[in-house]
C-alpha cells in the first residue's frame, strides 16, 4: 500500500489575516499501530469545509479524530463494523456542535472516511467530495451509487450508508474535493492517472503523479483542495505528502541574520591560539602568572590574512555589506516612488471631491466622483497592504487617505454599514435546521433540503413547525399560492395554510437535475443543469400543468452560466461573472454590469416580484445584500459583520422589509 497525500494551495487567495481563511481542507491517513490493530487495516479521510467561521479553523481535524479514536477503539467486530460505530459517534460529535447553536457546517461540509483492511474496501462520504476507483486504465466513479437519505435533524444523522467491494493488485483510489474533481475530468488528469494502474507498470508512482500535475501546474494553482491518491501496490508501505501553492512572499531582508553564521566563524578562526603547555595548564588549573599573552602579533595578523580561507570570508562580508548597502538604497529609491504614488493619489481624490461639490446638479459628475475614488481605492490599496514594512509616519498617511477614500465611496454606493442589530427570531437547531427561507403573505416559511417539514414564522417571531413528509429543495411564492419543490419532480402547492397533494411533473428528459425555480402566473419555470436550458411548465388548471417546454431560444441556450433566476414576467438571470441579464420570450433583451463598491466577488442569489421595481442580490462573502432598480443603477447595500454565514434571504411582497437568513438567525431589515 502506498498513500500519496496531494494539497493544493492550503494558503488560499480569499484567506485574509483578519478573519481567517474562508474555506479549510485537510487529509487523514491511519496505519495499525499494533499488532491487533492490523485486522482493521487503514483509515483514511480526506475533507473540506467552506464558509468557515473563526471556531471552527480545527472542525475537520476534530472530526477525524473522533472516526479515528472510535474505529480502533476495539478490534473484535472487523472493519466494516467498526466504520459503522465510528460513523455513527461522528453523527453524535456533530450533533453536540449543533446542539451548541453552530450549524454553519451545514451546506458547507464534504468528507469522505474510507476504511481498507487487506483487498476490502469500506466508505462512505458526505457532500460533493468524489470518489474513483483506477483499475487497468478504467475509471470507475464507485460512490455514485449511495443512497443519500438526507441529513436528518435530531439525532443528527450526516453519515449513512456504507459501501463495499473488493480491491485487486495495482488499484488506484483517488479521492478529490470537488473543484480538484472538476479541474481533473475538465484537463484529462484523471485519463493520465488511469494509466498508472496497468498491471505492468512498476515505476514510481509518486514521481509519475508530480509529473502529471506539473503539466498543468498553472490550472492547479489557481484552485484550493485535495487530492488523497491510495496505490493498491506490492511494494512496501510507504506515505508521501507534497504540497502545491503559490510561491510565498519573500521575508524582509536582515543583514543580522546572514552575518551571524560568518561572524561566528570568523571569531572561532581569529581567536588567539594559545601555547599547547599553557592549554594543559589550563585543563589542569595550573597558572603561570608570569606568561603574558600578546593580543594580536604581527605573524598572526600576517598569517590571517594570507590564509586563504579567511581571505574568502572576509570577501564575502564585503560582498554582503555592499549588498546590503545597495538594498537600503534600492529601498530608499522605492519608498520615493511610494511617495510620489501618494501623491498622485491624493491629487486624484481631491478631483473627486470638487466633482462631489457639484454632483447635487449633476448627476455625470457624481459618477466622475465615484469613478475616480473607485480608482485611488485600487491604487492605495497596494501600498495599504504594505504598509506594515513601511515607514510608521508614511504608513499613517496610507492609512488616513485611504480612510477618506472608503468613506466617500460608501456614501456614492449607498452603503449603509450596520453595527447593532437583533435577530427577529432565532430558531434553535434542536428544534429545526434551517437552510433557505421564503416569503408568503404575512408569514416566512424556513425549509431545508435535508429535513422533512416546514418552520412557519409569523409578524410577531413566534415560529413553529409545519408537518410535511417531503424535503424541500426549492419555492416560489405568488399572491395566492405558495409553490414548493421536492427534488426529482414533485410539486407541493401550499394554500389556505394547508398542503395539497403533491403533483408529479413530466420529467423533461431520462437524466435531469433542476438547481433552482421560479413561477409567475402559476407557470412554473425550472433552471435544469443537464440540457442547460431553462424548462417551463405552462400552467393548466388547478393542481395540473401540461408537459415541460424548453424556454430559452435554441440560438442562446447558454443557461450553465446561470446561478440563480427570479421574474417578473421577463426572466432575470444571476450570471457567474455576477451580472445581471434580462431575457423576454426566450431571447436576451440586455444585461446589466454592476458597478458598485465594494467590487462583487459571488453574488448566490437574484429575487425580484412582478409589483417590485426593484431586484435584490445576496453576496454572502462580503456580508451584504444589494438593492438595484433595473436598469442597474444602486438603490441601497446593507453590510453587518453579523452577517458571517448568511444563507438566503426572503422579501415581503412590498419590497420594504428584508429577512436574512443567517445560520439559525433570521434578521429584519426595513428598507
Amino acid at each position: 500500500m502506498q498513500i500519496f497525500e496531494f494539497h493544493f494551495n492550503p494558503y488560499h487567495k480569499s484567506a485574509s489575516p483578519k478573519t481567517g481563511p474562508d474555506l479549510i481542507f485537510d487529509s487523514f491517513c491511519y496505519e495499525p499501530e499494533n499488532i491487533s490493530e492490523k485486522r482493521l487495516g487503514g483509515l483514511y479521510m480526506a475533507g473540506i469545509l467552506k464558509n468557515v467561521l473563526p471556531q471552527n479553523i480545527s472542525f475537520l481535524e476534530s472530526l477525524a479524530k473522533t472516526i479515528k479514536e472510535r474505529y480502533y477503539k476495539t478490534v473484535l467486530t472487523g472493519s466494516e463494523k467498526n466504520l459503522k460505530e465510528a460513523l455513527k459517534k461522528a453523527n453524535e460529535h456533530l450533533e453536540t456542535i449543533s446542539k451548541r447553536g453552530d450549524v454553519s457546517w451545514l451546506g458547507n461540509l464534504g468528507f469522505v472516511a474510507m476504511a481498507i483492511s487487506k483487498s476490502d474496501l469500506y466508505f462512505t462520504k458526505v457532500g460533493e467530495t468524489k470518489i474513483y476507483l483506477l483499475r487497468g486504465g478504467q475509471i470507475i466513479d464507485i460512490d455514485h451509487k449511495l443512497d443519500f437519505e438526507g441529513i436528518e435533524p435530531y439525532p443528527l444523522k450526516v453519515f449513512g450508508n456504507i459501501i463495499s467491494g473488493k480491491l485487486a493488485k495495482n488499484d488506484i483510489i483517488l479521492i478529490l474535493t470537488k473543484e480538484i474533481a472538476d479541474i481533473f475530468l475538465r484537463e484529462n488528469l484523471l485519463a493520465k492517472i488511469a494509466k498508472l494502474s496497468f498491471l505492468p507498470y512498476s515505476g514510481n508512482i509518486f514521481k509519475a503523479l508530480k509529473e502529471i500535475f506539473s503539466i498543468k501546474k498553472e490550472q492547479l494553482l489557481k484552485i484550493a483542495g485535495v487530492c488523497l491518491v491510495i496505490s493498491c501496490s506490492e511494494k512496501p508501505f510507504s506515505k508521501e505528502k507534497e504540497t502545491l501553492a503559490q510561491p510565498k512572499t519573500l521575508k524582509t531582508f536582515s543583514l543580522k541574520k546572514v552575518f551571524s553564521p560568518f561572524a561566528a566563524i570568523v571569531k572561532k578562526f581569529l581567536k588567539p591560539k594559545l601555547p599547547k603547555r599553557l592549554q594543559q595548564a589550563k585543563k589542569i588549573k595550573i597558572r603561570f602568572p608570569e606568561l603574558k599573552f600578546p593580543q594580536w602579533p604581527l605573524p598572526a595578523l600576517k598569517k590571517f590574512l594570507f590564509n586563504k580561507n579567511a581571505v574568502l570570508i572576509l570577501s564575502l562580508i564585503l560582498f554582503l555589506a555592499f549588498g546590503f548597502f545597495v538594498f537600503q538604497k534600492k529601498e530608499e529609491a522605492q519608498l520615493r516612488v511610494y511617495k510620489a504614488q501618494l501623491n498622485q493619489i491624493e491629487e486624484k481624490v481631491n478631483r473627486a471631491e470638487g466633482y462631489l461639490i457639484i454632483s447635487k446638479t449633476s448627476p455625470q459628475a457624481q459618477k466622475k466622483a465615484n469613478d475616480l475614488f473607485k480608482e485611488s481605492w485600487e491604487e492605495i490599496s497596494p501600498l495599504s497592504y504594505i504598509s506594515a514594512t513601511l515607514p510608521s509616519d508614511f504608513a499613517g498617511l496610507v492609512a488616513v487617505l485611504q480612510k477618506k477614500i472608503s468613506e466617500n465611496l460608501y456614501q456614492l454606493n449607498k452603503l449603509e454599514t450596520i453595527q447593532d442589530i437583533t435577530p427577529f427570531i432565532e430558531i434553535k437547531p434542536r428544534e429545526f435546521a434551517s437552510q433557505k427561507i421564503v416569503s408568503f403573505k404575512d408569514n416566512l416559511y424556513v425549509f431545508n433540503a435535508y429535513t422533512k417539514n416546514v418552520f412557519e414564522v409569523n409578524q410577531n417571531g413566534e415560529g413553529k413547525i409545519i408537518p410535511l413528509d417531503k424535503k424541500i429543495d426549492f419555492a416560489s411564492a405568488e399572491a395566492d399560492f405558495l409553490f414548493l419543490f421536492s427534488k426529482p419532480n414533485e410539486l407541493i402547492v401550499f394554500q389556505d395554510g394547508q398542503f395539497k397533494s403533491p403533483f408529479s411533473l413530466e420529467p423533461p428528459s431520462a437524466d435531469f437535475n433542476f438547481v433552482d425555480f421560479t413561477s409567475y402566473l402559476s407557470n412554473l419555470y425550472f433552471l435544469e443543469e443537464k440540457a442547460n436550458e431553462i424548462i417551463k411548465y405552462p400552467f393548466l388548471r388547478e393542481s395540473q400543468w401540461s408537459s415541460p417546454q424548453s424556454w430559452l431560444n435554441p440560438k442562446i441556450k447558454i443557461a450553465a452560466e446561470f446561478k440563480s433566476m427570479a421574474t417578473d414576467g421577463s426572466i432575470w438571470v444571476l450570471t457567474k461573472e455576477n451580472s445581471v441579464k434580462k431575457y423576454y420570450l426566450g431571447n436576451l433583451e440586455k444585461t446589466l454590469t454592476l458597478d458598485i463598491f465594494p467590487e462583487p466577488k459571488d453574488f448566490t442569489k437574484l429575487f425580484t416580484l412582478p409589483q417590485l421595481s426593484y431586484l435584490y442580490l445576496l453576496e454572502p462573502s462580503q456580508k451584504r445584500i444589494i438593492i438595484i432598480d433595473k436598469a442597474g443603477a444602486v438603490i441601497k447595500q446593507f453590510q453587518s459583520e453579523k452577517f458571517d454565514n448568511l444563507l438566503d434571504f426572503a422579501v415581503s411582497a412590498d419590497g420594504k422589509t428584508i429577512y436574512l437568513l443567517n445560520d439559525q438567525k433570521i434578521y429584519k431589515i426595513n428598507f
